[in-house]
């Protein structure tokens, strides 16, 4: 079966772009990338569904980049040809990291542009005014560049990209993009990709396409079992965080972890509360700006650090429309909203690579999420877990994601992960002081102070850090923040609290520091170093003394 499947050299695609796809590693393409890069190439319309992971950033870049260069053939002038509408500014770099990697060897005449980021308007009108044949953006942000006359579609787009298009209307952007199709050509090629079918899609579908071609690969919108394991364990608040603190300490869970909450307190007092057992842990909410989130993601990609507590802010708020309602909410709660960024969103979309676990902290309000969520490991052909822990509240939400999922395969339920709490009662009373320590003021000052610090890294010196790579990438976000009093000898782990059965495989000094490295003894003759014979010969240390012959001579002399 394998032999029969279509191979990217055989799409009839541009030598550049091979090279550049041969580059990344890609031996084949992925089931998407197989079936809709030719329709594209034919110039159909697409509604593709497929999981996350699986590769439908490059199923839609690589047709639009191969379009770009056959135009540039017959020399026309430079203009915007792709416009790719994201939900989130964390995707939208995130695609232009991709259409970077794939126009390596295209760069002079494929030029990309991301205006996602928080710049103001008036800063991106000259990225614009050279017309870059593909433009990334939120609708909201390209509506204003409209606005703004900074960009101009009207004569020259020839496709547009709807990326995770599920989230699109979740994320407000509905009467943006309605606003935004008043500025396009009449005719243009239409892509619209997302992880899951909902009603939201089926409105962009109409408004968007003309005649698609519908794509809906792999039955489950999850990985199957054998790549995907997928556990829950019921327990109330403070049994999460003795269950956290003993997975992560105890190392039950190992390589690169997401622990997913739903607040940006909580997010907070999770890391205080790590920090109290010497467990180093970034945060990631809306809150922090945009350079700094996305300077996160790329360096836990790149290996910096192995746990990432990030705040799934979407899954609780609901779309503009529907908030109508309920205008009557007190100063302080609409002041901080005006802080959170609208177009944040780490669950959805954005590619943390070779994530082995999800730890789903708070359980997410609805089926969409936790797929989004757990979406963000076993992506490709890699394997991964998810572990989610359930409080009694939050049992009718399971239900629903359990009554989704087994829709598809009787398998792919979640399945109880078999864990005897009674085996880590004696690590409670560790947790109970963890937790005292980590008061709503200490969780107050830290949420200020890592802001101030982040405010500072990524606003005053940003134009250091374009002069200074290297600085940048010794710039650390997980580090203690230090509000709450630590004690210290809470980050070692004495032999007797270990359960029994993990005597065997844990090994409780792995906190401390580690030994100085002895330098082994050289073979042959060395000279003896004096210092070293004097303190070996010191009365004083070794309480012994030997009254050696000589002082016997000069008695006997004298």
């Amino acid at each position: 079966m394998a032999a029969e499947r279509l191979q990217f050299h055989e799409m009839g695609l541009d030598d550049r772009l091979l090279k550049a796809v041969a580059d990344l590693g890609w031996s084949q393409p992925t089931l998407i990338q197989e079936k809709a890069i030719p329709l594209a190439l034919e110039g159909k319309d697409l509604l593709a569904r497929a999981r996350t992971g699986s590769g439908k950033t490059a199923a839609y870049a690589i047709p639009i980049i191969q379009r770009i260069l056959a135009s540039k053939q017959s020399v026309r002038e430079q203009d915007v040809r792709a416009l790719i509408l994201v939900p989130t500014k964390e995707l939208g770099q995130q695609v232009q990291t991709m259409m970077r990697q794939l126009t390596s060897f295209c760069s002079r005449d494929v030029r990309v542009a991301d205006i996602s980021g928080k710049a103001d308007v008036s800063t991106q009108r000259p990225i614009l005014m050279e017309k870059p044949d593909v433009v990334v953006g939120t609708p909201s942000r390209v509506l204003a560049h409209l606005n703004a006359q900074n960009l101009a579609l009207h004569s020259s787009l020839e496709m547009l990209v709807v990326d995770e298009a599920d989230l699109v209307f979740s994320f407000g952007f509905e009467s943006d993009l309605k606003n935004l199709l008043c500025h396009l050509p009449k005719i243009y090629q239409s892509f619209l990709m997302s992880a899951t079918f909902n009603e939201d899609v089926q409105a962009l579908k109409e408004l968007l396409l003309h005649n698609p071609v519908t794509l809906k690969l792999q039955g489950s919108q999850l990985p199957d079992t054998s790549q995907l394991q997928q556990y829950t364990i019921k327990c109330e608040e403070e049994d999460k965080f003795l269950l956290i603190y003993t997975l992560l300490k105890l190392q039950l869970v190992q390589g690169k972890t997401l622990l997913f909450v739903a607040a940006v307190d909580r997010s907070y007092r999770l890391k205080l509360f790590l920090e109290q057992f010497a467990i180093p842990a970034c945060v990631l909410n809306s809150e922090l700006p945009v350079q700094s989130r996305c300077h996160i993601i790329s360096q836990f990609n790149q290996g910096f650090y192995d746990i990432i507590i990030a705040t799934d802010e979407q899954s609780l708020v609901e779309p503009a429309s529907s908030s109508s309602g309920k205008k009557t909410k007190k100063n302080s709660r609409a002041k901080t909203a005006k802080a959170k960024d609208k177009e944040y969103g780490v669950s959805r979309g954005v590619d943390f690579q070779n994530v082995s676990n999800v730890i789903n902290f708070d359980f997410p309000t609805s089926v969409d999420s936790y797929i989004h969520r757990v979406g963000r490991t076993a992506r490709a052909d890699n394997p991964g877990t998810a572990l989610s822990f359930i409080s009694h509240t939050e049992l009718d939400a399971l239900a629903e994601v359990e009554e989704a999922l087994g829709g598809d395969k009787a398998e792919a339920a979640l399945k109880p992960y078999e864990f005897k709490m009674e085996e880590i009662e004696g690590f409670r009373y560790r947790c109970r002081d963890a937790m005292r320590a980590v008061t709503k003021q200490a969780v107050k000052e830290a949420r200020l102070k890592e802001i101030k610090q982040e405010l500072l890294n990524s606003e005053k010196l940003k134009t250091y850090f374009e002069d200074n790579p290297r600085d940048l990438q010794l710039l650390r976000h997980d580090k203690d923040i230090h509000p709450a009093v630590i004690k210290p000898h809470m980050k070692n782990i004495p032999d007797y609290l270990i359960p029994e059965t993990l005597r065997g495989v844990v090994n409780p000094l792995s906190g401390r520091k580690r030994k100085r490295w002895i330098k082994p003894a050289p073979e042959g003759v060395v000279k003896s170093s004096f210092k070293k014979n004097v303190r070996g010969r010191n009365p004083l240390k070794s309480f012994q003394y030997k009254r050696t012959g000589n002082k016997k001579a000069r008695g006997g002399k004298s």
